[in-house]
């Protein structure tokens, strides 16, 4: 399951990237209104700093304009993604981007109908909401299973992208259901490393150690 780092921080993304463990980014409005950047020098920037996916979200809501914005965003690297929401409009111009060859991430999406007709339009990803359903009280992951399922009876190419992950358990719950993708912010994947566990043996093997009175160097 790929990793994509969910943030608008530069500095965020060159800090985790020697981890490896990033294998895209995804941004929204509210990401980039919070890096308070302009957001093509944002966007470009970290098109340059990694190899994968950029998710560039437009902010229109009306066709003409999301074709306006999406162009524009297009041109900031060639790994730009262009993020659409799950809407009539914002569907037609998945479908006319893919049709060039842009890849499209329909996001805002919570249920198994949109995800179809998402994959249908031709999305390269489509972002289901698990985190939001959460907080209204249904399972978030029943949906990523249900896409899951959907997607292979029917072979459709677009990758499941678990977005609003909110903790290690979605990260895990993803991954057995067969996701293809969870984008994380920079404080949920630290919390990954860690483990009571392996923070108290590594205690007990420094301090057996340190008594050895050794030295490895």
């Amino acid at each position: 399951m790929k990793i994509f780092l969910d943030t608008a921080n530069c500095d965020e993304i060159k800090a985790l990237l020697p981890t490896g463990m990033v294998d895209g980014v995804t941004t929204n409005p509210s990401l980039i209104a919070k890096s308070g950047r302009d957001i093509k020098q944002t966007i470009a920037e970290i098109c340059a700093l990694v190899d994968g996916p950029v998710s560039a979200e437009v902010t229109a809501i009306e066709l003409s304009g999301m074709r306006e914005e999406a162009k524009v965003l297009s041109e900031l690297g060639k790994n730009v993604t262009i993020k659409v929401p799950m809407t009539t409009d914002g569907l037609i111009l998945c479908r006319e981007l893919s049709d060039k060859g842009i890849m499209v991430n329909v996001t805002l999406c919570f249920s198994a109908a949109q995800a179809l007709l998402a994959a249908k339009a031709g999305a390269a990803f489509i972002s289901p909401f698990v985190g939001r359903l959460d907080d209204l009280g249904a399972d978030g992951m029943n949906l990523i299973a249900d896409i899951c399922t959907i997607y292979s009876n029917y072979e459709f190419s677009t990758e499941v992208l678990v977005a609003s992950a909110r903790h290690p358990q979605h990260f895990v719950d993803a991954a057995l259901l067969g996701a293809d993708v969870i984008t994380l912010p920079p404080v949920t994947l630290a919390q990954l490393y860690k483990h009571p566990l392996t923070d108290k043996g590594l205690a007990a093997f420094l301090s057996d150690w340190e008594n050895t009175g050794q030295s490895i160097t």
